[in-house]
């Protein structure tokens, strides 16, 4: 049984390897990049669903494991690439504007989801990857929400990433169209990039057309939405486990109430510390991040791999509506933020 569950888990480890590096190389390229390394990862994890059944079949065990196990390694070693002393440098204003527009976005991408027509789950999932870092955080955020149907949580975590590709790059291309409209400053322009963007490639592509200022404002802008990943995946993991008892009590039953602790996001904020206060090279940082990137990467694939697609498709236009519109109204807020305070 052991023999067989470890050759599950290599089969399973070398397709999704295989997906997560070429998404990284992929990732490099021009115009590809728009897309960032984790989303086509799972693009490739989908395309994985033409091999033979046999061996899909085979892997599926390990499967499991990587898109579990591999995902909290992965955010854990993710911690590296937020310098909190960057962060602090840049000042209380980057970091409160941050909070405003992560916590107004995840509140109205949540309610007009609901309004549309989308289930609580998928609703929350893409207002977290549309609020602070796209598919990161839809992946960071998942765990915290309990179910007993891992089939359909998978539907959601992959149309909610399908969101936060969409609605990301399409604002990337609208956002460098429309700067020069804006009035703004080159530095300013970063601010925006970094505040109202979601992937991190997505700031980084955006940021980086316009110049080493607008780069480097883009990044501490959108590392300071990335730490808020850690608070709002606690955040949500409380709200649901309090209605679960509050069902629970209206049913006339009582369920022991747990803790909702996110250890590896606990790992998250470690690696944050050390990567800030410990004196490793900058090549070491580096490679450690290339690292998170890898395992969240065959994370994402082996997602792409179990997915069922045909449900996928029939559920999506009422997230998509609710994220385009918050996206804009996030888009907007950050431009007012721009010119007031940067």
């Amino acid at each position: 049984m052991n023999i067989m569950k470890t050759k599950s888990f290599w089969i399973a480890a070398i397709m999704t390897l295989i997906c997560s590096v070429a998404g990284v190389l992929l990732a490099k390229l021009p115009y590809v990049n728009l897309i960032g390394a984790l989303v086509i990862a799972l693009l490739l994890g989908i395309a994985m669903q033409l091999t033979p059944a046999s061996l899909r079949n085979e892997a599926q065990g390990g499967i499991g494991f990587i898109s579990n196990k591999f995902l909290r390694l992965g955010i854990i070693l993710l911690g590296f690439r937020l310098n909190l002393e960057k962060l602090a440098a840049a000042g209380v204003k980057t970091i409160l504007v941050a909070a405003i527009g992560v916590t107004g976005t995840i509140v109205l991408t949540y309610w007009l989801s609901r309004k549309f027509g989308a289930e609580d789950e998928l609703a929350i999932l893409s207002a977290c990857g549309c609020g602070i870092c796209g598919a990161a955080a839809v992946m960071g955020v998942s765990p915290q929400i309990e179910t007993d149907n891992e089939e359909r949580k998978r539907e959601n975590e992959v149309l909610a990433v399908a969101v936060v590709c969409v609605m990301g790059t399409v604002f990337t291309l609208v956002e460098i169209g429309i700067k020069p409209l804006l009035g703004l400053t080159d530095p300013q322009f970063g601010i925006v990039a970094g505040g109202s963007l979601h992937e991190i490639a997505h700031a980084v592509a955006a940021g980086g057309a316009f110049g080493e200022a607008s780069l480097d404002n883009a990044l501490i802008m959108k590392l300071s939405r990335v730490l808020l990943l850690a608070p709002v995946a606690l955040i949500v993991g409380y709200w649901y486990q309090h209605r679960l008892v509050i069902e629970s009590e209206e049913e006339h039953t009582k369920e022991p109430k747990k803790l909702p602790i996110p250890w590896f996001l606990g790992g998250f904020i470690l690696t944050s510390v050390l990567g800030t206060f410990l004196p490793f090279s900058p090549v070491f940082l580096d490679a450690l991040v290339q690292a998170a990137y890898i395992f969240l990467g065959m994370a994402m694939a082996a997602l792409g791999v179990s997915v069922n697609f045909k449900v996928i498709f029939k559920r999506g236009g009422a997230v998509f509506g609710a994220a385009a519109i918050s996206s804009t109204c996030l888009l907007v807020f950050m431009i007012i933020m721009s010119k007031i305070f940067f």
